[in-house]
């Protein structure tokens, strides 16, 4: 590159002009070195190899070589445009202005590149910032599973539970007396034996229970579920589970924001929801109580008093046998979204049970949708005989002794075998 800028310093050959000579030569001079001032700035700017390759491709090469100046010009104008196609050179007189116009577009270039640097500076630090907060956010992660969530404020709350857990304290009064097993519910054999018949079949059929309270319609359709259980043609699972609510307590929320029976979801902005779903605007299905009793049986006490609207869900939720979410928040293309919370909104929960409900109205005061959809099984109401044997098989389990006039005073006072087992249970704490 060194005998190129020599050779480029060369003075062309001088032609006759009017113009005085030593004016002349002069101005001759001073291209020669604005010539040789640009390629040096171009050597700086690409480098020199880059520069002659660069040359050679535009085919400007030969030009930088020449003796000529006009030539030389010509290679710049290749060189600093980037035309192969510019072929004639400039004369004599229009060199200074083409020099003037390569100096404008060196100075562009030279501006383009001093902003793309200082971009590409402030880019590099931007990423070495995020890489480094990303290394710390890895870091603090990786601590926190390590360590996990606790601190010892939480692990002092939970030693206070697990020492908590170990007091336990006697068995309450009244599950000493319910019936264990079927042989020992008192006065509803036929109630019993239709239950179970329609319970402890291949096809489980949903089943309302209608009777005076008191009469063993909830211990009945427990007790029928675990025999069920037993019996390998039914499709209860030994896990099977038997799920109990007070209709009582069952309300409809307009806004769905809760239902604890069939199941909400809980958009981010909702304060239920879960920080790092609601930090990533992710809404969350929660799962409500007949997914719970998927596989089992759903008792539902009192079922006349639940509120209409939620008795029209219950039923298309019986019918389809699953529950399905909506949500605005929702986007089945958010990468963020796990993936059961797509399956819940694709697919929606499983909710293949088997109601039975239970009411002490009467049958025409129970919704004919509902009615239409379940077998019924009518409970009788208990007579004194039936109560006095009650109260016998309960004294039996709590191994006293009592005077034989006790069951029958308990029966004049009382039709309910719940009561009359309460009774008894009053009297043998008096009695201790």
């Amino acid at each position: 590159m060194k005998n190129l800028l020599q050779k480029l310093s060369v003075r062309p050959k001088q032609n006759e002009s009017t113009v005085p000579l030593h004016d002349r030569l002069l101005d001759e001079e001073q291209l020669l070195r604005q010539v040789a001032a640009v390629f040096a700035l171009l050597s700086n700017l690409y480098g020199s190899d880059k520069l002659v390759l660069k040359a050679g491709k535009l085919e400007a090469l030969k030009l930088m070589r020449s003796e000529s100046l006009e030539d030389r010009v010509l290679a710049l104008q290749r060189i600093v445009f980037e035309d192969p196609t510019i072929e004639n050179p400039p004369h004599r007189k229009d060199l200074p202005e083409a020099l003037n116009e390569i100096e404008e577009e060196i100075a562009d270039l030279i501006a383009r590149r001093t902003v793309e640097d200082k971009i590409e500076k402030k880019i590099a630090e931007r990423m070495q910032q995020r890489h480094e907060e990303y290394l710390k956010e890895i870091k603090f992660q990786i601590l926190q599973e390590a360590a996990g969530p606790d601190n010892p404020n939480t692990l002092k709350k939970l030693a206070d539970l697990e020492k908590m857990d170990e007091i336990t304290l006697a068995k309450s009064v009244m599950e000493t007396l319910k019936p264990s097993n079927l042989g020992e519910v008192v006065g509803q054999e036929r109630a019993v034996k239709a239950l179970l018949g329609k319970i402890a079949s291949p096809f489980p059929q949903h089943v309302i229970l209608y009777g005076p309270p008191g009469v063993g319609k909830t211990t009945v359709a427990r007790l029928v579920l675990e025999e069920a259980k037993k019996l390998q043609f039914t499709p209860f699972k030994e896990e099977a589970s038997f799920v109990e609510v007070d209709g009582t307590t069952l309300r409809w929320d307009p806004r769905e924001v809760t239902n604890p029976l069939l199941g909400s979801v809980h958009d981010p902005i909702y304060q239920g929801a879960r920080r790092d779903l609601a930090e990533g605007g992710v809404p969350e299905p929660k799962l409500g109580l007949v997914t719970e009793a998927h596989g089992g049986v759903l008792f539902i006490d009192e079922i006349g008093e639940m509120d209409p609207m939620l008795q029209n869900k219950l039923l298309k939720v019986l019918e389809d046998k699953r529950v399905s979410f909506d949500s605005a928040y929702y986007d089945p293309n958010d990468p963020n979204v796990p993936k059961y919370i797509k399956k819940l909104f694709s697919d929606g929960a499983p909710a293949d049970f088997v109601l039975i409900a239970a009411t002490t109205r009467d049958p025409m005061e129970i919704s004919p949708a509902i009615r239409s959809r379940c077998a019924e099984v009518y409970f009788e109401p208990l007579d004194q005989d039936d109560i006095k044997e009650i109260v016998i098989s309960a004294a039996g389990r709590l191994k006293v002794k009592f005077d034989p006039k006790i069951p029958e005073l308990v029966s004049k006072y009382t039709v309910e075998g719940r009561k009359a087992a309460g009774i008894l249970a009053d009297a043998f704490g008096l009695a201790l």
